[in-house]
């Protein structure tokens, strides 16, 4: 997730260090998920192709990972664009490895024609668990979870995701503070859930100079995770919540957004300005809830501006 400013807070949100795309996580990315989580992003590929204005999005907006992926994937057959459904992101925590990154990519995938290309290239795997875990380009490493799931990243990523499935370590299905917040974004076309860490880093990129006040520094012990869901059914729909541990702390959160919004406003230009003024900020007992909307012309033209520029750099 890798966010720079204030900007129409939902872009910077989007540019938070990992990046998604909906639908419901399933059995086999759950189960592969390992338990110290910081952030997931679902993103729902089959929604995205219905919506220029998604897939011009996510073209501004593919992390190097993911290209790296996609990249990896045409050379032993795969067609990201028609043969992934959907794709979900996780980054972790690991012993002695720090924070770790896995995808989880599910589809139609020709796997007999994989199959013999892999041999044809003489791409030799190893084996984990029962698992057959091959190396890719650009340093990955990718094994297939079952004939419609993929699971990829670094080795020591894989084999802890690995190790997750069959109980030689705890898998995201015990951990309910993640797990308690999917239930309300997982219908959207692109969503995420963040810990409290991930939340902290993620407002902290997000508000830019503004983190530095002391009011921030005081409430960010009090973040207990976010979510948010993107959808592009009617333009662009974006709706955020930041969880905190009292209404005080969502209050205070607000007007910092707000003041950040308002200083931003001050040098940008009419389309930006007009995303800004699309941009609802409040709480609600203890959540920042953070909305976004604009059609997709509105959406396209602060694709090209030099504000989205700055936060996805």
């Amino acid at each position: 997730m890798n966010m720079k400013r204030t900007l129409v807070i939902v872009l910077a949100f989007l540019a938070s260090g990992l990046y998604s795309f909906a639908a419901s996580l399933g059995t086999a990315a759950r189960t592969v998920i390992p338990v110290e989580v910081q952030q997931v992003i679902n993103v729902d590929y089959r929604r995205m192709r219905n919506s220029e204005t998604a897939m011009d999005m996510k073209a501004k907006l593919l992390p190097p990972n993911m290209k790296q992926f996609e990249d990896a994937l045409k050379d032993i057959g795969v067609n990201p664009d028609k043969d992934i459904d959907q794709i979900t992101l996780a980054s972790f925590r690991l012993k002695d490895h720090g924070l770790q990154m896995i995808g989880i990519a599910q589809g139609q995938f020709p796997r007999k024609k994989l199959g013999l290309k892999i041999a044809k290239q003489n791409i030799k795997g190893t084996k984990k668990n029962g698992s057959i875990i091959y190396p890719m380009s650009g340093g990955m490493q990718m094994t297939f979870l079952d004939d419609w799931t993929m699971l990829f990243g670094d080795i020591s990523a894989v084999k802890a995701a690995l190790d997750a499935r069959d109980n030689s370590s705890m898998s995201l299905n015990a951990n309910r503070e993640i797990t308690d917040m999917i239930p309300s974004v997982e219908q959207g076309t692109v969503w995420s859930v963040l810990d409290s860490a991930g939340t902290q880093t993620m407002l902290k990129s997000a508000l830019g100079s503004a983190a530095e006040l002391s009011e921030f520094d005081s409430m960010k012990k009090k973040l207990l995770g976010s979510r948010y869901s993107m959808d592009f059914d009617h333009g662009v729909d974006f709706n955020l919540n930041v969880l905190t541990s009292d209404n005080v702390t969502a209050s205070t959160l607000s007007s910092v957004l707000k003041a950040g919004m308002l200083f931003k406003k001050m040098d940008a230009t009419p389309t930006e300005k007009t995303a800004i003024e699309g941009t609802s900020v409040d709480n609600d007992t203890n959540k920042l809830v953070v909305r976004f909307k604009a059609d997709d012309k509105s959406f396209q033209q602060l694709i090209e501006s030099p504000m989205f520029a700055s936060v996805v750099r």
